[in-house]
């Protein structure tokens, strides 16, 4: 029977099984419904409206037979059975009584886990020295505080992962040292209990000032924004870390407090020298570099808890077999002396909670300590964005990061709250528990309980656990992130970043941590400069005769532009401009006006594209107005192109007054600069002839077009080279479209011939006698401005030949593709390839400004193949020829803004 079989019908008060005729086997009728899944039991019964029917959802759990359903027997001669509500309560016991069986090996390693963490950082949460000494076992009840209060918060649905395991930051311990003396400091060692009021207060601010912290970041969806930190300073920061537990490694096993450590000749002589204190600090690290030994030929996952539980089995068979009395191993050095934990009554596990007397908290030297909070703060919020994600991939799990932040924020709050230390989900803590099936809550919630039967049991046992064994524990731990930061990145970043890496890390052991972080950063913003420093800034360099605009033109106009526009040089920039890079855009700038280069080739315009340009710093705008300077001395127009007047480069320039002085000009793309410049020189040439109203001539765009003519009255000779430059090559181009066809004087004038001649005297081909046969084949139409001609895709209807006014075409493309503006002024054709080929528009064609327009529609193109053949074909191929020559301008234009 399948769950599309069995029909649910809810009663309000009980529940029932009915037989269905028409199937094999009883149907459930039931008022509730617990759903299974493979978290155990997931959410609890609800009911639906009376008498409504729906689908059961699928079977019996697996873990019974498929003819049982909340404990009741089917069978084909039941026609209607009540299911009483102890057989459900006795069947949800009896689930989570199997989930909970088959979660205690999970349950036992993570005890296993905690108890090895509890003891290797609860132990130095506090410093070894005065007045902090013997306060291990206090950092342990807080350790397990902590760890409690997150296994709750994320077995209780703050985590989406089921079987999330909590525990204490290890990252902290550096900068609660430092909170710790700084406290000590501030109000003297000879009032202790003050001291470490004021100090567990610390620990506890900085708990409740993360969880805030993750809190916002979660709640406000901003866990993303970890990702933008420098990776490499937090491994830097991680290798700090990782040398400062090998640090605390070595003192804990010697047994001497933090503070006497030092590296000098004194201290090198009490470690090698002495025989017993030599044994105490070789014989962890040597447990710990044999343990990195095994696990680097065998991965299991149990390999590293099962070895610190033989540990100690094989100190006691040593001591039991050489007799040895406990008592002097623990004068000795080699077990912890902890105060009741052998004599006397054990210490209890609140006892750190009997310091919150506000006669004993010092308020001063917590504002004094908030520095180092801030250090701590932004260090502690960089894991959970970077574990979260990595665990989700290794479960195959799809969970929320920001949820998980949110989750962070209540358990550390929490944890402020109860006056205990961070905490946060443990990457392999919990990875270790999927693995060996703690993939339930029931699991996690089982964790937690075990977490505070070891709180409630309190610290003597401590009293008996090898002080090798926790020193081998801190030496691995340090060990693997000083490995992490300095091995495992040597060929993964750069050089750079390998010495910011590697400078954090000496500046944490020589320094403190607060001061290895700001170094870091520094280090990190010097670098950044350098290395962008050395970057182009400096995407390419045109000269307008390679970067014509898309306007498309008469073939004498464009043999014109195309020497002229030598005289515009294209700057086109990238990236970031500041003081470090904007050095070598000046340095380019001033090369184009030194003298050798001005003698080969003068510029009247320097065009500077600034679309791919980020932004400006004020140096970099500074330097703009210097290079205008320059340019002014020499009557060079400035034009910035690839910007809004308010966008961020816009209103860096500004800021700085370079934006509406005389000779700086702005324009929105570089196809807009181009056109502009180009109506310049042709502006200039034109006035010059005095001859610009002889034939219809029109400029597209911005018609302020007179700069050559003001340039000029303001120097003291027009025969410049540039100017000299503009009338030798008019001469041999545009000249020729001014004059009248020879012998036919007469008809020089008339139109549309004038237009025709225009359009394609340029051509070898051209017989002026043989195309005044194709006058009475042209129509004569005027168009307003605004008036659309045609639509891309819409069917061809002809071509036209523009006498007067200008058209503007424009390429649609694809989605999110930029579109592509063509201008076509007198003396062009428009609408040809579609015209000639028969298909569909390319472009949708508008009349930009009034136009005189003559068509050749398609039946009279079609006419005058069949009455002039072989004007059809001459006519044909000069179109073509024309159209190559249009469109090549115009992929060469597209081509070089890439």
């Amino acid at each position: 029977m399948t769950s599309a079989d069995v029909r649910r019908t809810v009663s309000p008060r009980k529940s029932k099984i009915r037989w269905d005729p028409a199937l094999d086997n009883a149907i459930v009728v039931t008022n509730h419904r617990h759903s299974y899944d493979q978290n155990g039991i997931n959410g609890g019964p609800y009911s639906t409206p009376e008498n409504e029917s729906t689908p059961l959802l699928g079977p019996s759990p697996a873990s019974h037979s498929s003819s049982s359903y909340y404990g009741v027997i089917f069978s084909r001669s039941l026609k209607s059975v009540t299911v009483p509500e102890p057989a459900r309560i006795r069947q949800a016991l009896h689930d989570t009584a199997i989930v909970s069986l088959r979660a205690i090996p999970a349950v036992l390693l993570g005890s296993l886990l905690n108890i090895l963490d509890g003891v290797s950082y609860g132990m130095i949460i506090f410093p070894t020295s005065a007045p902090f000494t013997n306060l291990g076992p206090m950092g342990v009840s807080m350790f397990f505080v902590s760890c409690v209060l997150a296994q709750l918060c994320f077995t209780f649905g703050g985590s989406g992962f089921a079987g999330a395991n909590g525990s204490m930051m290890i990252e902290v311990v550096p900068f609660y040292h430092i909170l710790a003396a700084s406290i000590a400091q501030n109000i003297g060692e000879d009032k202790p209990a003050e001291v470490i009021a004021t100090t567990i207060v610390a620990y506890a601010l900085s708990s409740v000032l993360t969880g805030l912290s993750f809190f916002l970041l979660g709640a406000l969806k901003l866990g993303t924004l970890i990702g933008f930190f420098p990776r490499h300073i937090l491994v830097g920061c991680i290798g700090g870390v990782g040398a400062f537990l090998i640090e605390t490694g070595l003192t804990v096993s010697m047994r001497i407090p933090d503070d006497n450590f030092v590296i000098d000749l004194r201290t090198l002589k009490f470690m090698f020298l002495e025989p017993q204190t030599l044994a105490l600090w070789t014989i962890p690290l040597g447990l710990a570099i044999s343990l990195r030994v095994i696990t680097s030929k065998w991965s299991h996952q149990l390999i590293f808890p099962v070895y610190f539980v033989v540990i100690p089995i094989l100190f006691y068979i040593i001591v039991a077999a050489a007799q040895v009395n406990l008592d002097e191993l623990r004068e000795n050095g080699w077990l912890f002396d902890i105060p009741g934990g052998v004599k006397g009554q054990p210490e209890k596990w609140w006892r750190f909670y009997t310091y919150f007397d506000r006669n004993l908290i010092h308020l001063e030297p917590l504002w004094s300590t908030l520095p180092t909070q801030f250090a701590l703060l932004f260090f502690n919020i960089l894991h959970p964005p970077l574990n979260v994600p990595a665990l989700a991939v290794s479960l195959n799990e799809d969970v929320d990061t920001n949820k998980e932040l949110v989750a962070h924020g209540y358990s550390n709050i929490l944890a402020g709250v109860f006056g205990t230390v961070p905490n946060y989900l443990v990457y392999v803590n919990t990875l270790l528990f999927y693995r060996v099936g703690g993939d339930t809550r029931v699991a996690g919630f089982l964790l937690a309980v075990a977490t505070t039967v070891l709180l409630l049991v309190g610290t003597g046992p401590i009293a008996f656990i090898p002080v090798s064994v926790v020193g081998a524990l801190i030496f691995v731990l340090g060990i693997d992130l000083v490995k992490e930061a300095l091995w495992d990145t040597r060929h993964r970043v750069s050089r750079t970043e390998y010495i910011t890496i590697v400078s954090i890390i000496i500046a944490m052991t020589v320094w403190d941590f607060v001061i290895g972080v700001l170094f870091g950063i520094v280090v990190s913003c010097f670098f950044f400069v350098v290395q962008n420093s050395q970057r182009r800034s400096i995407r390419a360099f045109h000269t307008g005769n390679t970067m014509m605009s898309t306007v498309r033109r008469p073939n004498a106009q464009r043999a014109y532009l195309k020497e002229v526009s030598r005289q515009t040089t294209i700057l086109r920039l990238q990236g970031f401009l500041f003081f470090g890079t904007i050095t070598y855009v000046e340095e380019a700038i001033r090369g184009i006006l030194d003298a050798p280069s001005w003698q080969r080739n003068p510029v009247r315009f320097l065009v500077v594209d600034l679309t791919l340009v980020a932004g400006v710093d004020m140096s970099s705008a500074e330097a703009f107005v210097r290079v205008q300077r320059l340019l002014a001395a020499k009557y060079v127009t400035l034009v910035f192109c690839g910007f809004k007047v308010d966008s961020a480069v816009g209103k860096a320039l500004k800021s700085v007054g370079i934006m509406g002085t005389e000779g700086v000009e702005l324009f929105l793309t570089l196809n807009d600069a181009m056109e502009w410049t180009e109506n310049v020189y042709l502006k200039a040439y034109y006035r010059s002839q005095k001859q610009e109203m002889g034939i219809p001539f029109a400029l597209p765009g911005r018609q302020d077009v007179d700069v050559i003519s003001s340039y000029q009255s303001s120097q003291t000779s027009i025969s410049s080279p540039r100017h000299t430059m503009l009338s030798e090559v008019g001469s041999r181009t545009i000249a020729n479209e001014l004059r009248s066809p020879p012998m036919l004087e007469d008809t020089a004038t008339s139109e549309p011939f004038l237009t025709l001649v225009r359009a394609f005297s340029s051509f070898e081909e051209f017989d002026f006698n043989q195309f005044l046969a194709l006058v009475p084949y042209l129509q004569r139409m005027s168009v307003p401005e605004g008036f659309v001609l045609w639509r891309q895709d819409d069917s061809s209807d002809g071509l036209y030949l523009i006498e007067s006014g200008i058209l503007r075409a424009t390429y649609e493309f694809a989605e999110y593709a930029q579109n592509i503006e063509e201008s076509m002024v007198p003396g062009t054709l428009a609408g040809e390839l579609s015209a000639l080929s028969d298909l569909p528009r390319n472009a949708t064609a508008v009349a930009e400004r009034p136009a005189v327009l003559w068509k050749l529609s398609t039946e009279n193109l079609r006419l005058l193949g069949t009455e002039e053949p072989n004007l059809a074909r001459v006519f044909t191929q000069m179109v073509l020829k024309s159209a190559k020559i249009d469109y090549d301008t115009l992929l060469a234009a597209l081509a070089g803004r890439q």
